[in-house]
Protein backbone atom coordinates (compact mmCIF):
# COMPACT_ATOMS: atom_id res chain seq x y z
CA UNK A 1 0.00 0.00 0.00
CA UNK A 2 1.50 3.45 -1.21
CA UNK A 3 2.31 5.60 1.97
CA UNK A 4 0.01 8.38 1.05
CA UNK A 5 -2.84 6.40 -0.06
CA UNK A 6 -6.18 7.64 0.76
CA UNK A 7 -5.20 11.21 1.48
CA UNK A 8 -6.61 13.98 -0.34
CA UNK A 9 -4.38 16.84 -2.44
CA UNK A 10 -6.07 19.89 -3.62
CA UNK A 11 -3.33 21.88 -5.10
CA UNK A 12 -3.58 25.99 -6.48
CA UNK A 13 -0.80 25.90 -8.59
CA UNK A 14 1.27 27.05 -11.73
CA UNK A 15 5.15 26.81 -13.06
CA UNK A 16 7.28 24.78 -10.89
CA UNK A 17 7.87 24.61 -7.28
CA UNK A 18 4.09 23.69 -6.28
CA UNK A 19 3.64 21.74 -8.96
CA UNK A 20 6.85 19.34 -8.12
CA UNK A 21 5.87 19.63 -4.34
CA UNK A 22 2.48 17.89 -5.22
CA UNK A 23 3.69 15.58 -8.18
CA UNK A 24 6.01 13.61 -5.16
CA UNK A 25 2.78 13.65 -2.79
CA UNK A 26 1.24 12.10 -6.05
CA UNK A 27 4.19 9.45 -6.30
CA UNK A 28 3.57 8.43 -2.51
CA UNK A 29 -0.35 7.51 -3.34
CA UNK A 30 -2.17 10.77 -2.67
CA UNK A 31 -4.96 11.82 -4.87
CA UNK A 32 -3.72 14.88 -5.68
CA UNK A 33 -6.28 17.62 -7.71
CA UNK A 34 -4.49 19.99 -9.43
CA UNK A 35 -6.59 23.51 -9.83
CA UNK A 36 -5.72 25.29 -12.79
CA UNK A 37 -7.02 28.76 -14.11
CA UNK A 38 -8.75 29.28 -17.22
CA UNK A 39 -6.19 28.82 -20.12
CA UNK A 40 -4.55 26.64 -17.63
CA UNK A 41 -0.83 25.72 -15.74
CA UNK A 42 1.07 28.65 -17.58
CA UNK A 43 4.27 26.45 -17.52
CA UNK A 44 1.80 24.11 -20.32
CA UNK A 45 3.14 26.25 -23.25
CA UNK A 46 7.03 26.56 -21.39
CA UNK A 47 7.66 24.93 -24.73
CA UNK A 48 6.05 22.07 -27.20
CA UNK A 49 8.53 19.20 -27.25
CA UNK A 50 6.49 16.02 -25.64
CA UNK A 51 4.18 15.13 -27.75
CA UNK A 52 2.79 18.91 -27.86
CA UNK A 53 3.09 19.02 -24.32
CA UNK A 54 6.16 20.98 -22.47
CA UNK A 55 8.66 19.31 -21.07
CA UNK A 56 8.59 20.43 -17.23
CA UNK A 57 4.50 20.50 -17.67
CA UNK A 58 4.61 16.42 -18.11
CA UNK A 59 7.02 16.14 -15.55
CA UNK A 60 5.81 17.76 -13.02
CA UNK A 61 2.20 16.75 -13.10
CA UNK A 62 1.69 13.18 -13.97
CA UNK A 63 -0.14 11.10 -12.08
CA UNK A 64 -2.47 14.28 -11.03
CA UNK A 65 -6.45 14.98 -11.50
CA UNK A 66 -6.78 18.74 -12.97
CA UNK A 67 -9.86 21.37 -12.38
CA UNK A 68 -10.18 24.59 -14.26
CA UNK A 69 -11.96 26.69 -11.78
CA UNK A 70 -12.07 30.58 -11.18
CA UNK A 71 -11.77 31.23 -7.70
CA UNK A 72 -13.14 34.82 -7.85
CA UNK A 73 -16.17 32.99 -8.90
CA UNK A 74 -18.43 32.49 -6.18
CA UNK A 75 -19.78 28.99 -7.88
CA UNK A 76 -16.75 28.13 -8.49
CA UNK A 77 -15.08 29.33 -4.81
CA UNK A 78 -17.90 27.56 -3.11
CA UNK A 79 -16.97 24.23 -5.01
CA UNK A 80 -13.24 24.54 -3.93
CA UNK A 81 -14.21 24.71 -0.68
CA UNK A 82 -16.41 21.78 -1.15
CA UNK A 83 -13.35 19.79 -1.93
CA UNK A 84 -11.52 21.57 0.74
CA UNK A 85 -13.45 19.82 3.42
CA UNK A 86 -12.32 16.99 2.73
CA UNK A 87 -9.02 17.83 1.81
CA UNK A 88 -5.91 16.55 3.74
CA UNK A 89 -3.32 19.18 2.22
CA UNK A 90 -4.31 22.52 0.49
CA UNK A 91 -1.18 23.65 -1.47
CA UNK A 92 -0.84 26.94 -3.24
CA UNK A 93 1.60 29.34 -4.74
CA UNK A 94 -0.06 31.88 -6.40
CA UNK A 95 0.90 35.43 -6.46
CA UNK A 96 1.81 36.88 -2.83
CA UNK A 97 -1.76 37.63 -0.92
CA UNK A 98 -3.90 36.15 -4.03
CA UNK A 99 -5.43 32.99 -2.56
CA UNK A 100 -5.78 35.36 0.49
CA UNK A 101 -7.70 37.57 -0.90
CA UNK A 102 -9.93 35.39 -2.82
CA UNK A 103 -10.80 33.85 0.26
CA UNK A 104 -8.85 30.73 0.30
CA UNK A 105 -5.54 32.34 3.49
CA UNK A 106 -4.51 29.83 4.87
CA UNK A 107 -5.29 30.38 8.39
CA UNK A 108 -8.36 31.16 7.90
CA UNK A 109 -8.80 27.19 6.03
CA UNK A 110 -7.22 25.84 8.98
CA UNK A 111 -9.70 27.31 11.14
CA UNK A 112 -12.53 26.43 9.21
CA UNK A 113 -10.94 22.56 8.69
CA UNK A 114 -9.08 22.12 11.70
CA UNK A 115 -7.40 18.79 10.38
CA UNK A 116 -6.26 20.87 6.99
CA UNK A 117 -2.14 21.19 6.27
CA UNK A 118 -1.73 23.90 4.46
CA UNK A 119 1.00 24.82 2.18
CA UNK A 120 2.18 28.47 0.83
CA UNK A 121 5.03 28.93 -1.67
CA UNK A 122 6.24 32.12 -1.91
CA UNK A 123 9.08 34.14 -4.08
CA UNK A 124 10.43 35.82 -0.70
CA UNK A 125 8.27 34.46 2.44
CA UNK A 126 5.78 36.36 4.23
CA UNK A 127 7.81 39.23 5.63
CA UNK A 128 10.10 42.04 4.68
CA UNK A 129 10.27 44.21 1.52
CA UNK A 130 10.53 41.84 -1.07
CA UNK A 131 7.21 39.96 0.50
CA UNK A 132 4.57 41.69 -2.23
CA UNK A 133 7.18 40.61 -5.15
CA UNK A 134 6.69 37.67 -7.63
CA UNK A 135 10.00 35.82 -8.08
CA UNK A 136 11.25 34.06 -11.05
CA UNK A 137 13.86 31.47 -10.57
CA UNK A 138 16.89 33.11 -12.35
CA UNK A 139 16.27 36.40 -9.94
CA UNK A 140 16.90 34.29 -7.20
CA UNK A 141 19.89 32.70 -8.23
CA UNK A 142 21.40 36.22 -8.84
CA UNK A 143 19.79 37.42 -5.60
CA UNK A 144 20.85 34.30 -3.25
CA UNK A 145 24.79 34.55 -5.62
CA UNK A 146 24.29 31.26 -6.64
CA UNK A 147 24.99 32.93 -10.25
CA UNK A 148 28.56 34.14 -8.70
CA UNK A 149 29.90 30.89 -8.20
CA UNK A 150 28.46 29.42 -11.20
CA UNK A 151 30.10 29.48 -14.53
CA UNK A 152 33.53 30.10 -15.70
CA UNK A 153 35.71 32.87 -15.10
CA UNK A 154 34.37 34.33 -17.90
CA UNK A 155 31.43 35.55 -16.19
CA UNK A 156 28.39 34.25 -13.91
CA UNK A 157 26.16 31.68 -15.11
CA UNK A 158 22.48 30.36 -14.41
CA UNK A 159 22.09 26.64 -13.33
CA UNK A 160 20.67 24.96 -15.77
CA UNK A 161 17.40 23.55 -14.14
CA UNK A 162 15.20 25.93 -12.34
CA UNK A 163 16.97 24.91 -9.14
CA UNK A 164 14.95 27.24 -6.71
CA UNK A 165 11.87 26.15 -7.63
CA UNK A 166 12.90 22.54 -7.11
CA UNK A 167 14.83 23.32 -3.95
CA UNK A 168 11.32 25.01 -3.13
CA UNK A 169 9.01 22.14 -4.19
CA UNK A 170 11.28 19.69 -2.15
CA UNK A 171 11.33 22.15 1.23
CA UNK A 172 7.56 21.94 0.69
CA UNK A 173 7.15 18.20 0.33
CA UNK A 174 9.18 17.41 3.13
CA UNK A 175 7.40 20.31 5.79
CA UNK A 176 4.05 18.35 4.38
CA UNK A 177 5.13 15.17 5.32
CA UNK A 178 6.23 16.01 8.73
CA UNK A 179 2.80 18.17 9.45
CA UNK A 180 1.06 15.14 8.45
CA UNK A 181 3.30 13.28 11.00
CA UNK A 182 2.38 16.02 13.32
CA UNK A 183 -1.23 15.27 13.05
CA UNK A 184 -1.36 11.81 13.36
CA UNK A 185 -0.46 12.69 17.03
CA UNK A 186 -2.04 15.88 17.91
CA UNK A 187 -5.11 15.30 15.47
CA UNK A 188 -4.52 19.25 14.13
CA UNK A 189 -3.63 20.58 10.68
CA UNK A 190 -0.48 22.96 10.27
CA UNK A 191 0.58 25.34 8.03
CA UNK A 192 3.79 24.98 6.20
CA UNK A 193 5.72 28.34 4.75
CA UNK A 194 8.31 28.18 2.01
CA UNK A 195 10.30 30.35 0.04
CA UNK A 196 12.22 29.86 -3.04
CA UNK A 197 14.91 32.45 -1.89
CA UNK A 198 14.74 30.72 1.62
CA UNK A 199 15.50 27.02 0.23
CA UNK A 200 18.49 28.45 -2.08
CA UNK A 201 19.66 30.70 0.23
CA UNK A 202 20.24 27.83 3.07
CA UNK A 203 21.63 25.85 0.09
CA UNK A 204 24.46 28.88 -0.33
CA UNK A 205 26.07 28.20 3.80
CA UNK A 206 28.85 26.87 2.12
CA UNK A 207 30.37 30.00 0.27
CA UNK A 208 29.07 32.28 2.87
CA UNK A 209 30.81 30.61 5.68
CA UNK A 210 33.85 30.28 3.37
CA UNK A 211 33.83 34.25 2.71
CA UNK A 212 33.01 35.13 6.21
CA UNK A 213 35.68 32.82 7.55
CA UNK A 214 38.48 33.24 5.04
CA UNK A 215 37.48 37.04 3.69
CA UNK A 216 37.22 35.53 0.23
CA UNK A 217 34.65 34.30 -2.39
CA UNK A 218 34.57 31.24 -3.57
CA UNK A 219 34.13 32.50 -7.10
CA UNK A 220 33.25 30.40 -10.64
CA UNK A 221 35.12 27.33 -11.28
CA UNK A 222 33.33 25.72 -14.33
CA UNK A 223 33.84 22.00 -13.57
CA UNK A 224 36.44 22.56 -11.28
CA UNK A 225 35.30 22.47 -7.30
CA UNK A 226 36.45 25.49 -5.64
CA UNK A 227 38.58 23.59 -2.98
CA UNK A 228 38.84 20.23 -3.61
CA UNK A 229 41.28 18.82 -6.04
CA UNK A 230 41.92 16.96 -8.48
CA UNK A 231 38.56 17.74 -9.50
CA UNK A 232 37.20 18.65 -13.23
CA UNK A 233 37.40 17.88 -16.58
CA UNK A 234 40.65 16.89 -18.24
CA UNK A 235 41.84 16.67 -21.63
CA UNK A 236 42.94 13.21 -22.53
CA UNK A 237 44.98 12.60 -25.84
CA UNK A 238 42.04 11.54 -27.87
CA UNK A 239 40.25 15.20 -27.58
CA UNK A 240 37.69 13.90 -25.04
CA UNK A 241 37.58 15.25 -21.52
CA UNK A 242 38.36 12.48 -18.30
CA UNK A 243 36.09 13.43 -15.12
CA UNK A 244 37.96 13.42 -11.77
CA UNK A 245 36.49 13.85 -8.72
CA UNK A 246 38.74 12.75 -5.83
CA UNK A 247 37.28 13.09 -2.37
CA UNK A 248 39.72 11.10 0.07
CA UNK A 249 43.37 9.42 0.65
CA UNK A 250 41.84 6.09 -0.52
CA UNK A 251 40.84 7.65 -3.84
CA UNK A 252 43.85 9.78 -3.96
CA UNK A 253 46.44 6.70 -3.47
CA UNK A 254 44.35 4.41 -6.16
CA UNK A 255 44.34 7.41 -8.56
CA UNK A 256 48.29 7.59 -8.27
CA UNK A 257 48.59 3.67 -8.29
CA UNK A 258 45.92 2.43 -10.54
CA UNK A 259 45.44 5.07 -12.79
CA UNK A 260 48.75 7.11 -13.09
CA UNK A 261 50.67 3.95 -12.26
CA UNK A 262 53.05 6.57 -10.45
CA UNK A 263 52.55 5.51 -6.34
CA UNK A 264 55.11 8.30 -5.52
CA UNK A 265 53.12 10.56 -6.39
CA UNK A 266 50.63 9.54 -3.49
CA UNK A 267 53.22 10.64 -1.02
CA UNK A 268 54.97 14.00 -2.72
CA UNK A 269 54.72 16.78 -0.07
CA UNK A 270 52.71 18.80 -2.51
CA UNK A 271 49.84 16.55 -2.99
CA UNK A 272 49.82 14.29 0.53
CA UNK A 273 46.51 15.93 2.26
CA UNK A 274 43.40 17.30 0.78
CA UNK A 275 44.11 20.72 1.68
CA UNK A 276 47.46 20.70 0.03
CA UNK A 277 46.04 18.91 -3.30
CA UNK A 278 43.57 22.44 -2.69
CA UNK A 279 46.08 25.05 -2.37
CA UNK A 280 48.70 23.35 -5.07
CA UNK A 281 45.79 23.11 -7.28
CA UNK A 282 47.50 24.84 -10.47
CA UNK A 283 50.75 22.35 -10.09
CA UNK A 284 48.53 18.89 -9.72
CA UNK A 285 46.52 20.05 -12.87
CA UNK A 286 49.27 19.82 -14.77
CA UNK A 287 50.56 16.46 -13.42
CA UNK A 288 46.92 15.10 -14.16
CA UNK A 289 46.41 16.72 -17.79
CA UNK A 290 50.41 15.27 -18.42
CA UNK A 291 49.06 11.99 -17.54
CA UNK A 292 46.38 11.84 -19.39
CA UNK A 293 48.25 13.68 -22.65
Amino acid sequence: MPSLENLLVVSLEQAVAAPLCSSRLADAGARVIKVEREGGDFARNYDNVVNGDSAYFVWLNRGKESIVLDIKDSDDAAFLRRLLSRADVFIQNLLPGAAARSGFGSSKLREKYPRLITCDISGYGDSGSYADMKAYDLLVQAETGLCSITGGPEGPGRVGVSVCDIAAGLNAYSGILEGLFDRERSGVGVGVKVSLFGGMADWMNVPYLYQVHTGQTLGRHGLHHPSIAPYGAFPASDGKMVLISIQNEREWGRLCKQVFQRPELEKDSRFDTPSKRGHNRVELDKVVCANFA
